[in-house]
Formats: C-alpha cells, sequence, structure tokens
C-alpha cells in the first residue's frame, strides 16, 4: 500500500458523508429530461481530491484517468462510469461556493468533533498565516488581483491573502476568517473567540493593553505575548514568559502545516477573495479531521478496498 493509498483510505473512514451531502442536496440539480446530473458524492470526493493534492479542475479529470487509487477513492469505474470533465468539476466548485457549503461543512465537522469530546472549549489559541498570490501582472487582465494586498513581514513583502484562525489548545480550528494580506491580526481578534475560554494565547502581533484589560474583567487568562517598543524595550524576565507561552501557542500553527506543506495551500489557485475563502475553510475543516483521525476510528479500520 503506497502512501496516498494509506491516506486517502484513513480521510474516506473518517469524513462524515452522510452529513456533508446533505448539506449539498439542497443545491444540487435533480434529475430531468436534460442532462442527467453525476451522483453527488462521487463529486464530493473528486472536490476533496482538488483540495488535497493541489489540482486544478483541468488536472482533477486527469488525475481520474491516471491514478487508480484516486479513482477507487472517488468510486469511478472507467468501463461503467462517466468521468466527469474538467467543466463539470468546475461548476460543482461554482456551486459549492455559491452557497457557502464550504463554511457550512467547517461548522458541521466542528460539531462533530465538538460532540465526540475532539474540539475543547477551555482555551483559544489566535493566529494568521499568509496565502501567497500573484504579484505579476502579465496575464489576461494586466493586472494584479484587485482583492489581495501586500504585507510586510520582517524585512521582506508579501502579496496575497490572510487566514486568521482560532484553535483549541490543541490546534484543531474553530474559527476562521479570511482577508487580505494588509489586514492587522489584531482587527479579526473578536471574530475568533468563542467566548466560552478561560486562557487566550497569541503571538506579539495580538499584543494590546486594553484587550489585556478586558479579558482580564471577563475572567480570561491574557497570555499573548507581550510587545516591547523602542522606548521600552522587554526585560528579561518578559522574554522568558513570552518564550514559555509561545510554546502552547506554537500548537495553533499545526493546521498550517497541514494546509500549506502537506497540502499545499501556500498559493491562491483563484482570483479573489471568495473563492479562496471558500478553499480555506473546506480545507481547514479536513485539517481538524486529519489532525484528529486516529482518535475516530481504529487504525485496523483506515483502508478502503
Amino acid at each position: 500500500m503506497t502512501r496516498r493509498e494509506r491516506f486517502l483510505g484513513e480521510m474516506d473512514a473518517i469524513i462524515p458523508w452522510e452529513r456533508v451531502v446533505k448539506l449539498i442536496e439542497p443545491h444540487y440539480p435533480k434529475a430531468g429530461r436534460g442532462r442527467q446530473p453525476l451522483g453527488l458524492e462521487k463529486m464530493l470526493r473528486i472536490y476533496l481530491l482538488q483540495l488535497w493534492f493541489d489540482l486544478s479542475d483541468p488536472q482533477a479529470e486527469d488525475a481520474i484517468y491516471d491514478s487508480e487509487s484516486m479513482r477507487r477513492f472517488a468510486g469511478v469505474e472507467l468501463t461503467d462510469d462517466t468521468v466527469p470533465d474538467e467543466t463539470t468539476i468546475l461548476r460543482f466548485r461554482h456551486l459549492l461556493e455559491k452557497h457557502k457549503v464550504a463554511e457550512a461543512m467547517f461548522a458541521e465537522i466542528n460539531d462533530l468533533l465538538e460532540n465526540k469530546g475532539l474540539l475543547l472549549r477551555s482555551g483559544t489559541i489566535v493566529d494568521a498565516t499568509i496565502i501567497a498570490a500573484p504579484s505579476s501582472t502579465k496575464n489576461g487582465k494586466q493586472s494584479r488581483d484587485p482583492e489581495m494586498k501586500q504585507t510586510k513581514k520582517g524585512n521582506a513583502w508579501h502579496f496575497g491573502m490572510k487566514v486568521h484562525v482560532g484553535t483549541d489548545k490543541r490546534g484543531v480550528v474553530h474559527s476562521l476568517t479570511a482577508t487580505h494580506a494588509g489586514v492587522a491580526e489584531i482587527t479579526q481578534l473578536d471574530e475568533l473567540i468563542h467566548g466560552e475560554e478561560r486562557e487566550l494565547y497569541g503571538d506579539q502581533a495580538y499584543w494590546k493593553e486594553a484587550d489585556r484589560q478586558r479579558f482580564r474583567a471577563a475572567g480570561v487568562r491574557y497570555r499573548v505575548n507581550r510587545r516591547g517598543t523602542h522606548h521600552r524595550p522587554l526585560t528579561e524576565h518578559q522574554r522568558t514568559i513570552n518564550r514559555t507561552r509561545s510554546r502552547r501557542r506554537a500548537r495553533g500553527e499545526h493546521a498550517f502545516r497541514i494546509v500549506k506543506r502537506l497540502w499545499g495551500f501556500a498559493k491562491v489557485r483563484y482570483r479573489g477573495l471568495l473563492k479562496n475563502t471558500a478553499r480555506a475553510f473546506a480545507t481547514f475543516a479536513l485539517a481538524n479531521l486529519y489532525m484528529v483521525r486516529k482518535y475516530i476510528v481504529p487504525r485496523q479500520q483506515t483502508c478502503f478496498s
């Protein structure tokens, strides 16, 4: 068994297919006199393959022909079934984006994890990551994406979007927003907390004295890394506290590693925030399942045939 087959087997075993399909059914075309729609779950499986292997619509069509493991995961038999072409795959993706199915899937999967005790409410880690966008103007419109902006991180400038997340203390993402890269992280803080946490962790970009007092008055331990200034640098004691907090805060980056390094969502594939935000919600929902997969099904049940 290859690593790809093992991965697809694990994901096939833990995704709540019935619950996700029910989210799409009200919007999916019904059979009639015209062109017959392909199986809904089959199209959903191909869409997930696009997310995991960073495939464009034409690449997804080719992958079904080229890869037996992907074909088996999608439930396609070359001799018996119609293989969706790139246009059909594109229309299905647009259907999900139009009706905000990715956001609903994110909420549905998190509800499942919370019911299983795999999504904790005792604390929140807030963080953000930059998803790069092409800065070149050598394209059909002779312009950069107007919905993407640039920001400076360290000594380098980055052009693209930001995905802001709130995670539990193990790194499972419970809240998500997406903006252009020029938006300051601290502006999204209130969107990333659920109100039940007793601790809040974040890097120096989230430090604000007024917020510290506000959370302290609400009984929330404010564990955001303190930020020094040119006139008042951090003391060695404060740096030690920041390092201690950062060891806990680093767990909030686990989902970024899965989404960006394992699944290739380090660069946007589409123009505009709407399509890329839908991809972010769907991908982070799947990353949540991937992080807790060993708690959902026994190892011997994670293979598909």
